[in-house]
């Protein structure tokens, strides 16, 4: 599964261009799907320190 590098931001609490500087960065973790940068969710979960559930029921 995975989620936008906008919606990623929203969960840090960045601005889309902010988020957008850190997955360049490498700081967020992303895979491209042909012109698609994508986050997958178990990385960024480790990340954040949640779980998949917590990021599911808050959504």
């Amino acid at each position: 599964m995975t989620i936008s590098v906008e919606e990623a931001g929203k969960w840090l609490g960045v601005s889309r261009n902010t988020a957008y500087e850190a997955a360049a960065r490498g700081e967020i973790p992303t895979i491209k799907i042909g012109r698609l940068i994508r986050v997958p969710v178990a990385p960024f979960e480790r990340l954040l320190g949640m779980s998949v559930s917590t990021m599911t029921e808050a959504a």
